[in-house]
């Protein structure tokens, strides 16, 4: 195949890929944890410290391996195919699915927002704070859509792709400019004015609904429990960059372009993404982030700013937003499991393309699993489960870079890591503490998460044995 992907074009790949539902509901629950602007902008930055160490680090290893495809190949190059088949395996149980399904979920929540009957219906299922609700089926529909319309080609999934990464980026333009001008009243100074106070308002009735009975200061070990449970959000907000790494072998000049577009990309999201929350905190009080309806921020500052049509238009934004965003990774998804399948390491009947020349039993595996996700949890805990397992294999992945500088201190390498070895080992003191917090304050789901990754060895093991029996 011909290279056609220039250094834009995969810039663009990495924006689109990492802008998807996080950005326009996160910093609700964020808000909730910490109580404070200043911690708001904080965590934000510490997720853009980390996005950007990861993204220098992964440069290296896309100069080393420049027609590998992506990370699930960088593992196995490095540490093996245990491990290569580890992550793949959490692509599928928790990584790949979950992104979708809590996107698909969050779709639901916009949409609900234009149809008011989705919020007001009661739950179809509820045994304490887990429930099945309107729009985890509506979330589920959507999977099931874009799945279909994926089968029938890949021209199918790209015309839509090119129509929403657009609408994202109007979304939070659209944001950014207006923000600070046709806002009326401005509470930039109250929100700012708790300075590094930090406090939450997490109380809720035996539904699982926040009461929001008043604030409660927090310091110590808690503010940390605090920093971890709001980098949560801001870290799925801010993944998915390195799917530019499985095209690689299609972009000109990978050895170079690979890394300047996660580099260039990611740098540009952040900043959208501090940007966008300084809008929040000029646009709204405290209260009205952290209990915005559905956790909508972006629609809540939107009717702000515009009033209820311009609301609607931002809603409808969002929705397609999160509809491309869905469509995006469900592309993706199934191409790794057909990697998967044919190094012997997945079903063999993910190998299989269609008539349409599209892994089609691949990509109702993923969308059916992600359906079930869909109805595992509420958005806020599939992002607890997803944001622990991503962050650990790109631990991994990062370490990566450092061990293979020991193990091959003389390979080529047309690009080296910036400031090596402190830009590796920022991102992994940064992961290490988030995930060792995560287990101690979420560990509802953060221990799940972990399981079904576990539960991948003895699937690897019976797989092997069964391999080398044929």
């Amino acid at each position: 195949m011909n290279k056609k992907l220039k250094l834009w074009d995969a810039t663009m790949l990495v924006m689109g890929s990492m802008i998807g539902s996080g950005i326009f509901i996160v910093s609700a629950d964020m808000m909730r944890n910490l109580g404070s602007g200043y911690w708001l902008i904080v965590v934000w930055i510490i997720t853009g410290i980390m996005t950007v160490a990861a993204a220098l680090s992964y440069g290296e290893l896309s100069a080393m391996f420049p027609k590998a495809g992506g990370q699930y190949t960088y593992i196995t190059e490095i540490f093996g195919k245990r491990l290569g088949f580890l992550y793949g395996w959490g692509m599928f149980t928790v990584i790949q699915t979950g992104t979708i399904a809590a996107v698909a979920v969050a779709f639901g929540k916009f949409s609900a927002y234009l149809f008011p009957a989705l919020n007001d219906a009661a739950p179809l299922f509820q045994s304490g704070e887990f429930k099945i609700t309107w729009i985890q089926i509506l979330g589920i529909a959507v999977i099931l859509l874009l799945t279909y319309i994926n089968t029938r080609g890949v021209e199918s999934g790209k015309l839509l792709q090119n129509i929403f990464t657009g609408s994202k980026i109007v979304a939070l333009l659209a944001l950014i400019f207006l923000g600070f001008i046709l806002v009326k009243k401005s509470f930039w100074s109250g929100n700012m004015s708790f300075g590094w106070d930090s406090f939450n308002n997490l109380v809720k009735d035996d539904k699982g609904n926040y009461l929001k009975l008043g604030w409660e200061s927090i310091s110590g070990a808690t503010l940390f429990g605090g920093i971890a449970a709001a980098m949560v959000g801001s870290v799925f907000s801010s993944v998915a960059w390195e799917n530019v790494t499985f095209v690689s072998g299609e972009i000109e000049n990978p050895q170079k372009n690979v890394v300047k577009a996660m580099v260039l990309g990611t740098i540009s999201v952040m900043l959208l993404y501090l940007l966008v929350n300084f809008v929040y905190l000029n646009a709204l009080d405290r209260d009205s982030i952290a209990f915005a309806a559905n956790d909508r921020v972006a629609v809540a500052a939107s009717e702000k700013m515009f009033g209820s049509v311009g609301t609607i238009i931002m809603a409808v934004l969002v929705m397609i937003s999160t509809f491309g965003c869905v469509n995006g990774i469900v592309l993706a998804g199934a191409r790794v499991f057909q990697t998967m399948a044919k190094d012997g390491l997945f079903l063999k009947s993910a190998i299989e393309n269609n008539k349409n020349g599209v892994p089609e039993k691949s990509l109702w595996m993923q969308g059916i699993w992600a359906s079930l996700l869909a109805l595992s949890g509420q958005y806020g805990d599939l992002l607890d489960m997803i944001s622990f397992v991503i962050v650990l294999f790109y631990m991994i992945t990062v370490f990566g870079v450092i061990y293979m500088r020991m193990k091959q201190p003389d390979a080529e390498r047309s690009y080296k890591t910036w400031l090596y070895p402190v830009t590796p080992i920022i991102y992994l003191l940064i992961g290490i503490a988030f995930c060792v917090l995560l287990f101690i304050y979420k560990p509802n789901y953060t221990w799940p998460g972990l399981i079904l990754i576990l539960i991948g060895l003895p699937v690897y093991y019976v797989i092997n044995k069964r391999n080398s029996e044929n």
